[in-house]
């Protein structure tokens, strides 16, 4: 295997080179990576031949000519889709990076910094790749490598360790990493390490915390590791790292962290509010026109969160944490709950090309379909909401928070507390809850089984079979198998045909109104399908008024006071009458 920078070359590159003059006989100038700073990969692998073979990895879905164009027009909408390691210097920049574009010859381009890592590049001073929004790739995929980069994201690897990862993957470990490397260019464990050094840059940076309590909040076993990390990532060690910051006013309780989260525009936080709003559950969440916060309990104890906008328009997350441990998956489940890694310019582009769409995305731009803070949550929420309005959801919701969620102190705030456990569901649920017998009696059975574990449910479930298990449970139907992947996967892709407010909304912008119809014409949106019913969502009228075409006037999702759900019977008593 040829050394980085030498040998045989693809034929688009040999096109990039042959347009810029460049001779491929004549090597270009290798970045040979210090021992001292050699990334240390699942298999340990640190002769040339490995780096040369993990150099030549990139993402699948663009070709170099591509990767390099983007590069050359630093062109922010693909920043955290790819990263681009330069040779000569040894060090790798997300694809906006303001520096002077590398030559061709100089450039390879990887799918993860963790890979770029593993080649021995590190991280960019000036643009900080490790600053960018993640990639929309791992929602848009439904593979085994996107299904581990969620779970690892969510933090599984520090807690269940990489068997715990491949055993909720269905694999052994070493295949697994065998499978991540050869995909991505870096194992479970070196893709979880770069995770631990972006958390640790983000305490660094968000927190006044004493350097040894961000080395161990962030995952690392020994204050060495963590010095050793951040040195070879970003190039400096930890506490030059924080005199970078920019220093901006903090919150001033102990414990407390205020970040920004970045994303791509354009964003509709309005949309997002609104939805949260009309949903918030008294007393765990609340929420305005301009933020939202909620209660979650996480591992390490009760979390409190909150998210806004500042005023330039930056997504930031105000968070206070029992465990500091729990700051990265707190972190992953915010930016999912928001959307935050979506490419909304390809989604928009993609539904715009269809008339009937165009007003909608040009009305909206940049919608975001909601995600989960918490799977089982989730699943509790959208069974207790079947053919009931949003308020009575919220009603029913809150009184089962009331009477089975623990309580949370808050400094003297009025009375929070967290939303129930599986548990307490299962024991008492009964109790409470209001309505048919059958579906309370659903809802009890699908708290007992997630809380015994013989329901698994989590964002690195492969889509089929979680749909198949959650239709295998009584009360579950369609609607409610295929609103919960949306939500807690974030699958791109999915449409719900017989949803009430789905089928109003298509009739309002002049599509076909009868499900199978519909089903059918919205096959030609795919992979965007979530996105499209996220925007007939947003088209219903208001409730008593006519319905209107596409040039009405932009409706507020707090508009829609009806349940998303069907109005006809599905499978089991997912849709029983009332």
């Amino acid at each position: 295997m040829p050394a980085p920078g030498k040998g045989v070359h693809s034929r688009s590159e040999r096109r990039v080179r042959d347009r810029h003059g460049l001779s491929a006989a004549r090597p270009a100038r290798c970045f040979r990576p210090a021992a001292s700073v050699t990334a240390v990969s699942d298999f340990r692998q640190s002769d040339a031949a490995a780096r040369g073979r993990l150099e030549r990895m990139s993402t699948p879905t663009m070709s170099f000519d591509e990767r390099y164009g983007v590069i050359l027009s630093r062109d922010p909408r693909f920043d955290g889709q790819f990263v681009t390691a330069v040779r000569s210097t040894g060090i790798y920049c997300r694809p906006s990076c303001p520096a002077r574009t590398p030559k061709p010859a100089n450039v390879s381009f990887f799918a993860t910094s963790a890979a770029a890592h593993e080649a021995g590049y590190r991280a960019c001073k000036r643009c900080l790749p490790e600053a960018a929004p993640g990639s929309p790739e791992w929602d848009l995929r439904r593979d085994t490598t996107a299904r581990a980069m969620r779970l690892i994201a969510d933090g599984v690897v520090e807690r269940e360790g990489v068997p715990g990862l491949a055993r909720r993957l269905g694999y052994s470990p070493r295949h697994l990493t065998r499978l991540l490397t050869a995909e991505l260019g870096a194992g479970p464990l070196a893709l979880s390490r770069a995770h631990r050094a972006h958390t640790a840059r983000m305490l660094l940076v968000g927190t006044d915390l004493p350097a040894a309590d961000v080395a161990f909040s962030a995952g690392f076993t020994s204050i060495r590791q963590f010095n050793e990390t951040v040195r070879e990532v970003f190039g400096m060690p930890p506490l030059e790292l924080r005199a970078r910051r920019r220093r901006t006013p903090g919150p001033d309780t102990p414990g407390a962290i205020d970040l920004v989260l970045p994303h791509r525009g354009p964003f509709d936080a309005e949309g997002l509010f609104a939805w949260m709003s009309a949903r918030a559950i008294t007393g765990v969440e609340s929420a305005t026109a301009t933020s939202f916060a909620r209660t979650l309990g996480l591992d390490g104890g009760p979390a409190w969160f909150e998210l806004r906008l500042d005023e330039v328009g930056r997504v930031r997350l105000r968070a206070r944490l029992t465990h500091l441990g729990d700051l990265s998956t707190l972190v992953t489940r915010a930016r999912r709950l928001f959307d935050l890694d979506a490419d909304p310019l390809a989604v928009d582009e993609a539904l715009a090309r269809h008339p009937e769409l165009a007003p909608l995305v040009a009305r909206v731009p940049g919608i975001r379909v909601p995600g989960a803070a918490d799977p089982h949550e989730m699943l509790i929420r959208a069974m207790v909401g079947q053919q009931i309005t949003v308020t009575a959801a919220r009603t029913a919701l809150t009184a089962l928070a009331d009477a089975l969620g623990e309580p949370v102190a808050d400094g003297g705030a009025p009375e929070v507390r967290l939303f129930p456990t599986m548990a307490a569901i299962a024991e008492r649920g009964h109790e409470v809850l209001r309505g048919p017998a059958a579906r309370t009696r659903a809802i009890v059975g699908a708290a007992a089984a997630l809380a015994d574990g013989s329901l698994s449910l989590g964002p690195g479930d492969e889509a089929e079979d979680q749909r198949a298990a959650l239709l295998a449970m009584p009360g579950i139907g369609p609607w409610t198998a295929d609103y919960v992947r949306m939500r807690v996967t974030g699958d791109t892709d999915v449409f719900l045909p017989g949803d009430v407010a789905v089928r109003t909304g298509a009739a309002a912008v002049g599509l076909p109104a009868e499900a199978r119809v519909l089903e059918q014409w919205a096959a030609g949106t795919a992979p965007w399908r979530s996105y499209l019913t996220a925007h007939l969502w947003r088209a219903v009228p208001p409730r008593g008024g006519p319905v209107v075409g596409p040039g009405s006037a932009r409706r507020s999702l707090s508009s829609l006071d009806m349940t998303s759900a069907p109005s006809v019977p599905a499978t089991g008593t997912e849709e029983a009458p009332k």
